[in-house]
């Protein structure tokens, strides 16, 4: 079973004020730094972009995992647009999908998602969730199903992505088990605001 992760870039970064992707923390980019992640776990990493969006390089990564990158179809469709993108892009038959904001993301944490839906294969999702929220950009999908559903979405005007998970048959990863292969969650801290950057140090 091959794997993928997405690593969706495309966002406007208005609470930021510039663009996410290209921020610099512990001598790299967010982006560099969330594709090195996944990378160490995943066979493949696809890249979104918005059209015409410049993106950072990433570097060098480990060997035999290819990067590709995709473009939304249309601009400001939002997270399940980029998801689409991704999806029709890449040929794993698992994805794990994130934002680029995460630099504190986890290669365990990524590990930990996709066996969650490895584990589960009545499952389309595995998606995590703490204090009652879900959270469906740190969460791992097969292809097929999602790909379907999310193009259905967009099609019916919606671009929430937590209508996408629970439209799709999925299993939650609890906290419990999220917190042993990251105690703090790091892995799901977004940096969406100038303080958020600060409070990286």
């Amino acid at each position: 079973m091959t794997t993928a992760a997405l690593v969706l870039a495309g966002g406007r970064s208005t609470r930021m004020g510039r663009d996410k992707a290209s921020l610099a923390w512990g001598g790299s980019t967010f982006l560099a730094r969330v594709v090195a992640t996944v990378a160490a776990v995943v066979d493949e990493v696809v890249v979104v972009a918005r059209p015409g969006q410049a993106l950072p390089e990433v570097g060098p990564l480990r060997a035999g995992v290819a990067v590709r990158h995709a473009v939304d179809a249309a601009d400001d469709r939002g997270p399940v647009e980029g998801l689409r993108a991704g999806l029709a892009s890449c040929d794993a038959s698992v994805v794990y999908a994130t934002g680029c904001d995460v630099p504190r993301l986890a290669p365990a944490f990524v590990a930990a998602v996709i066996a969650a839906l490895r584990a589960a294969p009545d499952a389309a999702v595995a998606v995590p969730e703490v204090a009652g929220r879900l959270h469906p950009l740190a969460a791992a999908y097969r292809r097929a199903p999602t790909l379907v559903a999310a193009r259905a979405l967009l099609a019916a005007g919606s671009a929430r992505m937590t209508a996408l998970v629970e439209g799709l048959p999925h299993v939650v990863v609890p906290e419990a088990d999220l917190r042993a292969v990251d105690p703090t969650l790091g892995s799901l801290a977004n940096v969406n605001t100038p303080a958020d950057l600060d409070a990286l140090g």
